[in-house]
Parts: C-alpha cells; sequence; structure tokens
C-alpha cells in the first residue's frame, strides 16, 4: 500500500514522475541504456539538462532577464559556502529565522563581516521577524524563505537596492510572486523537486564578478554558468527526476496551480489544528508555513495512542524535528489534500476517544 508521505525531505514526488523515471532506469529515450548509465555528454542527457534550466526560469518568469539556471552538487549547505564565496567582498546582511540561515550565517563569516539585521532564536523561531533595517554599506541580503523545522514562512521581503539572496530549498515552485526582485535563489532539489543529488540555483549574471578574491573554479558560478553545469559530471538521475517534475508543474497549471492546492491543504489541517482542543499549533498563526505545518499535543500522554492511529492509517513522516518536538506535516506540492484529510480524521477521532 503506497503510504501517505509527509517527510520533509527526501519526500513525496508526483506518481507520474516516479513511473515515467523508474521506465527510464531500465531504458532511456529506446536507447537501449539505462539513464544511470548514459553519457552525460550525450545528446539524450544535454537535452534533458537544457530543458531542465529552461523549464525553471519559465516556471519563475525569469526567462530573458538575464539569468542563468544551474544545476550543482552540494545541497543547499554547498551554497552557503557559494554564495559568500561569490559575492562578499567586505559585508553581509542575513536574516536569522532558523538552523539553516544559522549554518548560512557561519559559512558567510570565513569570508567578511556578516550583520544579523534580525533574529527569532528568542522564541525558537516560531516566527518571522518583522521589523529590522537593512544596512546600506553591504553587499547582500540573505534570507530564508521557509523554515523546514519550525513550520514558518516569510510572506513578504524587504526592499533593498542591494542584491537578494534567497534559500527557497522548501518552497521553491510552491507560490507565485516575483522572483525577479531575487539576484541568487537557491534550492536543494529533495523537498519539491526531485531526489536528493542536485541543487537549482538561478543566478542573475551581472551580480557576478563583483569581487577581488580569487575563486576556485568549482566555486565560482562564473564556471558552471559557462559550462551549462557541465563543468563536472552533473547528477544525472536527480536532474532527469527534477525535469520530469517541472514538466508535471506545467502541466498542471504552473505555480498558480501550485499554490491554490498548498493553500487548500494548509487550510484543512491549521482549521482542524486551531480547533481541536487537543493540538496547538508551534508557528506563530500569521507566518504559518502551507509547505511545514508543526504542532503539539497539549498533553503528551496521547502521544501513543495518537502515533498508533496515524501510523495504522498508512501516515509517514509526521513526527516533528527534534528541535521542536511533536509532529511535522510537510505538505509539498505532489501531496495530495486526500493524504491531509487522513491526517485531520485521526485528529478527530483522537478527539472523540478522550
Amino acid at each position: 500500500m503506497k503510504k501517505h508521505n509527509f517527510s520533509a525531505g527526501p519526500c513525496i514526488l508526483p506518481q507520474e514522475v516516479f513511473k515515467e523515471a523508474s521506465q527510464a532506469i531500465l531504458d532511456f529515450n529506446n536507447s537501449g541504456l539505462s539513464i544511470l548509465e548514459i553519457s552525460h555528454r550525450s545528446a539524450d542527457f544535454v537535452s534533458v539538462m537544457e530543458e531542465a534550466q529552461s523549464l525553471a526560469l519559465e516556471l519563475l518568469g525569469l526567462q530573458d532577464k538575464g539569468y542563468k539556471a544551474l544545476f550543482l552538487q552540494g545541497g543547499a549547505s554547498m551554497q552557503f559556502l557559494m554564495v559568500a564565496y561569490n559575492l562578499l567582498e567586505k559585508k553581509a546582511a542575513y536574516l536569522n529565522t532558523g538552523t539553516w540561515s544559522s549554518k548560512a550565517i557561519k559559512e558567510a563569516k570565513l569570508f567578511g563581516g556578516v550583520v544579523e539585521v534580525a533574529s527569532s532564536k528568542d522564541k525558537n523561531f516560531n516566527y518571522i521577524p518583522k521589523s529590522y533595517s537593512i544596512p546600506e554599506d553591504i553587499d547582500y541580503f540573505h534570507c530564508t524563505s521557509n523554515n523546514t523545522i519550525f513550520g514558518t514562512q516569510m510572506k513578504e521581503f524587504p526592499a533593498t537596492s542591494k542584491p537578494l539572496v534567497c534559500d527557497m530549498s522548501s518552497d521553491i515552485f510552491s507560490r507565485e510572486m516575483d522572483f525577479s526582485k531575487f539576484d541568487i535563489i537557491y534550492a536543494g532539489a529533495q523537498k519539491n523537486m526531485g531526489p536528493a543529488g542536485t541543487t537549482l540555483v538561478i543566478v542573475k549574471e551581472d551580480v557576478l564578478g563583483k569581487v577581488s578574491r580569487e575563486i576556485p573554479s568549482m566555486m565560482d558560478y562564473s564556471t558552471h554558468i559557462s559550462k551549462d553545469s557541465m563543468f563536472n559530471t552533473p547528477a544525472v538521475y536527480a536532474v532527469y527526476v527534477s525535469m520530469l517534475t517541472l514538466r508535471w508543474i506545467k502541466s498542471k497549471g504552473g505555480i498558480k496551480a501550485m499554490e491554490e492546492l498548498n493553500n487548500k491543504k494548509a487550510e484543512l489541517l491549521y482549521s482542524e489544528v486551531d480547533r481541536n482542543p487537543l493540538f496547538k499549533g508551534f508557528a506563530a498563526k500569521e507566518d504559518r508555513s502551507p509547505m511545514n505545518a508543526t504542532f503539539n499535543l497539549v498533553d503528551e500522554s496521547h502521544k501513543d495512542v495518537f502515533d498508533k492511529m496515524w501510523k495504522d492509517a498508512g501516515v509517514n513522516g509526521l513526527n516533528g524535528h527534534r528541535s521542536v518536538g511533536g509532529y511535522r506535516a510537510s505538505m509539498y506540492n505532489a501531496l495530495p489534500l486526500e493524504s491531509v484529510q487522513v491526517v485531520v480524521d485521526c485528529m478527530k477521532e483522537l478527539e472523540r476517544k478522550k
């Protein structure tokens, strides 16, 4: 039985994508070869890479606007380093909203000064800071759009004349916005786009070439742009599955359609969290993430019973991160509304039993 997968990542992908990707493992494009063994220099894979890059820019509305789409390796964690390597000359500003932005700050400090403009650490990152100012004497401003662990999401982004960099690993392609306000967007594939192994980086070319340091070839965005993400052997299968997922998003109506469904799923679950006296939400209501809903039991004595209920119902990956405890329902693009209803039904059933 296929389970209802609420894992935070690696996570659920569309069933149509799984089917096509599994066939490609046996025989890719009727070539007599598996996608796992074809050359990354072959015409078949070059067309995959080109389509994946083109679809990423198209879905984000960034075609013909001076941006390049790269599929790199090392996860979002490598981007903590690469962003600073390529952009940080003297000082950068960071908004600290959780574990991943904290790690990005740590890496940036290796290259120059870092101004932490605001932090929500005082309340275990359960909210997004609102009132902060961005200095003018910085090289760039960095933020994390969605916080997987704590279940918060930035609803608005600050206006700044400086380059804007955003880690969108856990909500990329999930909601409409003006992506042209960002100069660099990066996202690990394993949450909303594909399997672990590749990272999408969207770079506005004119933001590069401003630092005086010599950048190692592998760390230089310009290197990867000039080689079309083929400077080293790319993660062939991860890029292929990401391409299939981007195709799927486009076929379903693009980001607008994804956002509409994601909002329905979030409304269904959060409404039950707020209604049911046995549960309480973790994140501040105005900052709740549609991608990662975090909530706790009011009385932990119900935990064993509730855990058995949702596991028996075929639900997977609902346990919260150790930093928060309780539960985390990751509701990425491919998760159907019906799966959320299963969790809500378990919550209601627990209430009836108590």
